[in-house]
């Protein structure tokens, strides 16, 4: 019987369940052999991505990275496919798809960096424009949704159709809105970007890229690419994923419910100096940016219709002054002062700090699973602290 497919949410059942072929293991070893025995007669299938458990070569397969496959799959509701970092994936795509010109506004640095790295690797630059810049045919919409640093939502549908009208390519990068927030596929995209590293891994312990696509055929391409680029998830790396996702539907939810109470709030603290907001004072925070405060746009895009499974569990909020931004990471006690966001702790930081070109009042929050008053005392009052700052 196949585990319930409930709207908006992740199965339980398929995430522990889902790669099982009965066994002695109830939780799979570590493997850690790069090559296997080959069997008299010869192993052609072994090779093939189609089999997954002809094992023969590491760099091709191996047992526990099989099984993560089988979950991502079912997770993404595609054919999904792992890299050794969210760069990797990244770069991957980018071979694959060799776009003419590459459509993309803001986001994450690193994604941008690949792109230029790519770009100098050909004998004719790759042109970079802006979304809402004419398309092409040849172009690649690289789309990122929701938005890093900020975590505002952009309209899978509507670049989907731009794109798609002119013959193009959606890559939707959604670092921010995994399974079960949000499902590119669904809303067209072409392919869908994740770094594993962040919700999928969960526990900031694994470096991680995955690509999810349509067809099999297409994964095939991508995963013969892979052989010979030499850009698979290490065995250790594999098995602490397989891990994760056995609880991706206890903890995205939880810090998708808890990232959105903490956003609302936030929210009603930004008022005029010499006023109060439940114990925060005023005058200290000035924006809040969080996927659930968008509203309806112009074109009539509302982010509820989009992340059907909740909506972002990391978000920023603008300070008054760079003293306070700088000063805030080191005042709480609960949210760690570190880079990255998805894993169970609550982190912080200036986002300046790790990418220049951010604004310097710009402080990004990655909600965890804590108790979520207590993360709103923590907050509370190390913004009493930092307005008594000189």
């Amino acid at each position: 019987m196949p585990p319930r497919d409930i709207p908006g949410q992740l199965s339980g059942t398929l995430l522990v369940h889902g790669d099982c072929p009965l066994g002695a293991e109830v939780v799979p070893s570590i493997s850690v052999t790069t090559t296997f025995r080959s069997v008299p007669d010869g192993d052609p299938a072994g090779l093939a991505n189609a089999n997954p458990y002809g094992h023969v070569y590491s760099r091709y397969s191996q047992n526990v990275s099989s099984k993560v496959d089988e979950i991502l799959n079912k997770v993404n509701k595609g054919h999904s496919i792992t890299y050794a970092s969210g760069l990797a994936a990244a770069f991957s795509a980018l071979v694959h798809y060799q776009p003419k010109r590459i459509a993309i506004s803001g986001g994450y640095l690193g994604c941008h960096g690949a792109i230029e790295i790519y770009s100098r690797g050909r004998s004719e630059s790759t042109p970079i424009i802006g979304l809402d810049d004419n398309f092409q045919e040849g172009d690649l919409c690289w789309l990122e949704t929701p938005l890093n640093p900020t975590g505002e939502s952009r309209d899978i549908k509507y670049y989907a159709n731009k794109i798609h009208a002119v013959g193009g390519i959606l890559l939707v990068d959604s670092t921010f809105g995994p399974p079960p927030l949000q499902y590119p596929l669904n809303c067209g995209a072409d392919c869908v970007f994740h770094s594993g590293t962040k919700y999928f891994g969960g526990h900031s312990d694994l470096l991680c890229g995955i690509l999810i696509v349509k067809t099999a055929e297409e994964r095939e391409q991508l995963w013969n690419d892979r052989v010979f680029m030499g850009n698979m998830m290490g065995s250790l790396e594999a098995w602490l994923l397989l891990r994760s996702l056995r609880t991706m539907h206890l903890r995205i939810p939880r810090q998708s419910a808890s990232a959105t109470e903490l956003a609302q709030w936030l929210s009603k603290a930004v008022i005029p100096e010499g006023q109060e907001f439940d114990g925060i004072p005023g005058g200290v925070l000035t924006k809040v940016w969080h996927s659930s405060l968008q509203g309806t746009d112009e074109r009539g895009f509302n982010p509820a219709s989009q992340m059907e499974g909740g909506y972002n569990a990391t978000f920023s909020v603008l300070l008054s002054k760079k003293e306070y931004a700088e000063a805030l990471p080191f005042k709480l006690e609960y949210f760690i002062p570190a880079t990255s966001l998805g894993g169970v702790e609550s982190l912080v930081e200036q986002r300046a700090r790790a990418d220049p070109k951010e604004n310097p009042l710009l402080v990004r929050l990655s909600i965890g699973v804590e108790e979520v008053e207590d993360l709103k005392d923590d907050l509370r009052k190390a913004l009493q602290t930092i307005a008594e700052m000189q």
